[in-house]
């Protein structure tokens, strides 16, 4: 029976394995399930649909497309593979959108595909919009199709994205980078922006391989190694990443050395504040690092702190005054732009930043931790068997231990997953991930070794060992 997969949107969207579940019946329920919504919502507005470089992802952004116009919506369609942030701004800033579907499955491996909905401010849908979507959806795949326009949303995003930055700054800093989109939605696209401003960019992995070459399309070592190595064998200045739908951001310094996301939204923090005079508040995930809380205090922003998922920050941005927000996995937005991630933006900031300061990622990180102090963070995924899964999810609430790799537990916080703070601002997160079958261990402290003992107690409880 057409209807028998079980489709629920999990952190940001629906996913699920291509000719599994994710089936061309399978999609167009959910399009047609979105359409009931947006045109009771918004009778003939006009949603607008991208789609990243997986396996037909295009096809079936068009399938999706058919059935959304069915609803009497109007529809536009990218005419090319697009950045998930680049349908966002494309829908912000077009006064007759009422919201926006994106073909992606981020940074998840190249087997998903997923539906992502988006609001008419370019952000992710909230739980009650999803909610009524869910219900809406019907047993049997729909008959009925409708006509969508095809257009360019490339060209006037990139447009964008080259004024909202400083281009003779980054020009006179002569930057040597490499690029690395991982076969992903940003390929071509970040390295064509650079390349405006005169920076040499060599790029890997910008050629269309739905299977990713084998690769991880996640900014995170050790999907990152080969573009690590490049840096150093090249003697470049930086090496960009973004994942999937480049909406997240990696990035390395000139020794390849990997510049993870919380530096890079306390670094971009800290620019927007001290160079180009801006403020507001700063909106973090639970499981991002308190080196954004430190610099919060430096420099006298309030600092929030929300559940894991963008569509928490999204949440603050539309409540108004938030300068930036960001989370542990290279997902950083800034609402003046977009109320949305956008890795290549962010790409360009540190590119900005580099070369206003005139200093190389490995000094401005140097500076950055003379304000923090330093502290070091690992994320470790578990792929466990369901059953072992399912008694830790049982488990879980009932988590209290007294102390942790010989650290007193201080106190526990159970906003999502549980985190045990430890002293001198150290702390360990469990939490099953909402996109994949995996349970996520994290862990902060003042040193590796801390870190390691952290995520070896971690693992433990997650196996209840």
């Amino acid at each position: 029976m057409a209807g028998t997969t079980d489709i629920h949107f999990g952190t940001d969207g629906w996913r699920a394995v291509i000719a599994e579940d994710f089936t061309y019946d399978s999609l167009r329920r959910v399009a047609d399930a979105a359409g009931r919504v947006f045109a009771a919502d918004a009778p003939g507005g006009l949603v607008i649909v991208g789609h990243d470089t997986r396996f037909e992802a295009g096809s079936f952004a068009r399938a999706a497309a058919e059935v959304l116009a069915s609803h009497g919506l109007r529809v536009q369609v990218s005419d090319r593979y697009l950045p998930t942030p680049g349908l966002c701004w494309s829908v912000a800033q077009d006064e007759d959108a009422v919201g926006g579907v994106m073909l992606t499955a981020s940074h998840n491996p190249a087997p998903y595909l997923g539906f992502k909905l988006r609001m008419a401010d370019g952000g992710a849908s909230p739980v009650s919009f999803t909610r009524r979507v869910e219900a809406a959806l019907a047993d049997e795949p729909p008959v009925a199709r409708g006509e969508y326009e095809v257009v360019d949303l490339v060209t006037p995003y990139l447009s964008a994205l080259g004024t909202f930055v400083d281009g003779d700054a980054i020009a006179k800093a002569g930057l040597r980078v490499a690029v690395d989109p991982l076969y992903g939605a940003g390929q071509g696209y970040l390295a064509q922006t650079l390349r405006s401003f005169g920076v040499e960019v060599t790029e890997i992995h910008h050629e269309l391989n739905p299977g990713f070459g084998g690769l991880h399309p996640e900014p995170i070592p050790p999907h990152i190694d080969e573009v690590r190595e490049l840096v150093k064998r090249e003697g470049l200045d930086a090496a960009f990443i973004t994942d999937g739908d480049a909406d997240r951001i990696g990035a390395a310094d000139r020794n390849g050395a990997f510049v993870n996301p919380h530096r890079i939204l306390a670094l971009i923090t800290r620019h927007l504040v001290e160079d180009r005079g801006l403020t507001g508040r700063v909106v973090k995930t639970l499981s991002t690092s308190v080196l954004v809380d430190r610099l919060g205090t430096a420099l006298g922003l309030d600092v929030v702190t929300t559940p894991v998922g963008f569509k928490w920050i999204y949440e603050e941005m539309v409540a108004g005054d938030v300068l930036i927000g960001g989370e542990e996995s290279g997902g950083i937005g800034i609402p003046a732009h977009v109320r949305e991630r956008d890795g290549l933006l962010m790409a360009l900031l540190l590119a900005e930043m580099m070369g206003q300061r005139g200093q190389g990622l490995a000094e401005l990180v140097e500076d950055l931790l003379k304000v923090t102090g330093p502290m070091e963070y690992l994320r470790v995924d578990m792929r466990l068997d369901p059953a072992v899964k399912d008694a830790f999810v049982k488990r879980m609430p009932s988590l209290a231990p007294e102390s942790l790799a010989g650290l007193e537990v201080q106190d526990i916080v159970r906003a999502d997953g549980v985190k045990f703070l430890l002293p001198d601002d150290a702390w360990l997160l469990l939490r099953t991930s909402g996109t994949e079958p995996l349970v996520r261990v994290y862990a902060e402290a003042s040193s590796a070794g801390v870190v390691d003992d952290l995520l070896d107690a971690g693992k433990l409880l997650v196996t209840g060992e």
